[in-house]
């Protein structure tokens, strides 16, 4: 296991700035996931750890040593690519040993890491299949225990689930946080899909432009974005545009087009007559005709449902500018379909109502 460590790491490809003074730390057998929209330099981070692209300006570190101008070979840095890249004409446990060839391992030596990474990803009936007769999970795993064969440094893993269909990349979710987490390694994960982040991630950081937004837990930076862009990024939320009324140390009042918020979560930065954004979660919503609180309660006609068993996607008229808030409710009771509207109080706890930076 190694830290990877970036200290103000930029790049630029000609006037184009991809990355923009890059400065955090993975520690030690983590599990770490770069999450943000296509062009965001999610890539080319992956791509610098790897020593596939040099920085512009700063330097990285595998533990305590610089790799910055280390090649590629040395670092020990391996990277699961989107397309496997398998050589066709050998069985899985041939693709699996071909790195330990390259690097002149001894034979009894290759044949017991063969082993035990074919153990490892549960692979052991397919093992002398070639890649036309696997799955898509299947190869995926082949490529993972080529990777983990070589017992790299950290194992870099970019878009590994992309091209698999919905219900293998949730199986293979799992497994590949199984398989890290046996395996000990520390490994950097690439991703656009943000519940591929959410479900298997230690850690994150969400990057945009360039630059990095958050980093956090998962649960932290669903639950407590902390601006617009990573509340909106990280799931779907309703924005609500206010100004601070009053505060405590612990509690903001915050007058907007639907009433008064009270939330207690809240930057410390953020003063009385202040103008700010707040961010509700749809889930975070309660709907019904009776129990609701004295804070944070609002009176609402639902006037669009998407019903989908489980549960339904309402959306909720409130106040006298008929401000919209999306409303997630399980189990649900209330569907309004074309002209119908359904009265209804909507409510939320003031933990659930967010004050953003921006």
């Amino acid at each position: 296991m190694t830290s990877v460590r970036f200290e103000h790491i930029s790049k630029h490809f000609g006037a184009q700035k991809a990355l923009d003074d890059i400065n955090f730390m993975i520690q030690e057998g983590e599990l770490f996931f770069l999450l943000g929209p296509s062009g965001c330099g999610k890539s080319t981070l992956l791509r610098i750890v790897a020593g596939l692209h040099g920085p512009t300006s700063g330097r990285i570190f595998f533990g305590d040593r610089d790799v910055t101008n280390d090649p590629t070979e040395t670092r020990n840095a391996v990277m699961c690519f989107q397309s496997y890249a398998l050589w066709p004409h050998m069985t899985a446990r041939q693709n699996i040993r071909f790195g330990l060839e390259i690097r002149k391992v001894t034979k009894s030596e290759a044949d017991r890491r063969v082993e035990e990474a074919v153990d490892l990803v549960q692979l052991g009936q397919f093992a002398d299949k070639k890649p036309n007769e696997m799955s898509g999970g299947q190869q995926q795993r082949v490529a993972l225990a080529r990777a983990l064969v070589v017992k790299p440094s950290c194992l870099l893993l970019d878009e590994p689930l992309s091209n698999l269909d919905a219900k293998l990349r949730l199986e293979m979710r799992g497994e590949i946080r199984r398989i890290c987490r046996a395996s000990g390694l520390t490994a950097i994960y690439v991703t656009h899909d943000q519940k591929e982040a959410l479900s298997i991630a230690d850690r994150m950081a969400v990057l945009n432009r360039g630059l990095i937004e958050q980093i956090g837990r998962p649960q932290d930076l669903y639950l407590r974005p902390g601006n617009r862009f990573v509340a909106n990024f990280m799931g779907e939320t309703n924005f609500i545009d206010g100004v601070i009324t009053q505060m405590t140390s612990d509690r903001a009042e915050i007058k907007t087009g639907i009433g008064t918020l009270v939330s207690t979560v809240f930057p410390a930065t953020v003063k009385v007559g202040e103008k700010v954004t707040v961010s509700v979660r749809p889930e975070t919503i309660s709907v019904g005709t009776t129990g609701a609180p004295a804070i944070n309660s609002f009176d609402g006609a639902i006037h669009d449902t998407v019903y989908l068993g489980e549960v339904a996607q309402h959306l909720v008229s409130i106040g006298s500018d008929k401000t919209q808030l999306r409303v997630f409710e399980l189990n649900p009771r209330f569907v309004a379909r074309d002209d119908e509207v359904a009265q209804a109080k909507v409510w939320f706890d003031p933990g659930d109502v967010v004050v953003l930076n921006d």
